[in-house]
């Protein structure tokens, strides 16, 4: 895919069809209730984030010499993690260009399914990606966020929520690179009119409200815990951004910290009723798609402990 090709909103039948080829893979997330909306449980996929749908749907969608060449791609941690897993799990050779600050635990999950990091310094890998450097590589490369079956991958996503939801109003969903966003929109556009889709980022990375003010490319740097929202804008991206985000909500960052530990309370008492209970949930017409911190996050985070890091 050339850097000036424009993304549009993806076919209903193109992520249900990606979806499928997901399915077999990844796990039907549960819903939980928190504070009056409902949470998707995307932490719990295997490498701990939604990634692993459009990896696995661009990946199976390969021809198959293209496949056994192995799989490339760049990446903050959770799709380096994604790519990693699904190539282990086809039997291919996997590589991951990644920032040389990329979270610890991120980089150990890159090894431990049996793929090679490479680390580069954020400015030294945006202008790799600028230069499309994976075009020299032997792999099969899988753009994180601006490919089509990745993002329909990630539809699945949506298509469940509507499934466990069908009267659902408003969908909240973290934005990074825009292929969350795009793909659970797509799914939810495509199969009902009327639903809201709000776009949620940290104002310590509020690239797109900024990209979109602008109509065209800023320069941000990043300040935000949330590592996983800091991808770098790409042109192809923010026509479709226009149609599928209804409107925006920026987080400040210091209550994006907060809101962590308050979480991870919340969810423990949650999990908690739900074992010994073992009942149905409230379903609202409020629902939040995506916990953008895996557990590995929350455990490094925690480590550090938030009240001591400077917001």
């Amino acid at each position: 895919m050339g850097t000036n090709t424009i993304i549009g909103v993806i076919p209903i039948d193109r992520v249900r069809a990606a979806a499928e080829r997901a399915r077999p893979h990844v796990l039907r997330s549960p819903l939980i209730p928190v504070e009056g909306a409902q949470l998707k449980l995307e932490c719990l996929q295997p490498t701990g984030s939604f990634k692993v749908r459009g990896f696995f749907s661009a990946a199976l969608a390969l021809p198959p010499d293209r496949l056994r060449r192995g799989l490339i791609t760049v990446s903050a941690g959770n799709a380096a993690q994604a790519c990693a897993f699904v190539a282990h799990k086809l039997g291919v050779p996997c590589r991951v260009f990644t920032f040389d600050t990329a979270p610890k635990t991120k980089i150990e999950g890159v090894k431990r399914w049996g793929a090679t990091p490479i680390p580069m310094p954020r400015e030294e890998l945006l202008q790799w990606m600028a230069a499309e450097g994976w075009s020299d590589e032997p792999e099969s490369f899988i753009h994180p966020f601006a490919d089509i079956e990745v993002m329909a991958g990630h539809g699945g996503l949506g298509l469940e929520l509507l499934e466990d939801v069908p009267d659902v109003a408003r969908v909240i969903v973290p934005v990074g690179g825009g292929g969350l966003v795009s793909g659970v929109a797509s799914a939810l556009k495509g199969s009902r009119k009327g639903i809201e889709v709000i776009g949620v980022q940290s104002d310590g990375y509020a690239l797109w409200t900024r990209a979109l003010e602008a109509d065209g490319p800023v320069s941000i740097t990043p300040d935000t815990i949330a590592d996983g929202t800091t991808a770098p804008f790409d042109a192809r991206m923010l026509p479709l951004m226009k149609e599928v985000v209804d409107r925006w909500l920026t987080v400040p960052e210091p209550r994006l910290r907060a809101a962590i530990p308050e979480l991870a309370d919340e969810l423990a008492e949650v999990v908690t009723r739900r074992l010994t209970k073992l009942e149905g949930i409230e379903r609202t017409q409020t629902m939040v798609a995506f916990q953008q911190f895996s557990a590995h996050d929350l455990e490094a985070m925690f480590g550090l402990g938030l009240e001591d890091k400077p917001v």
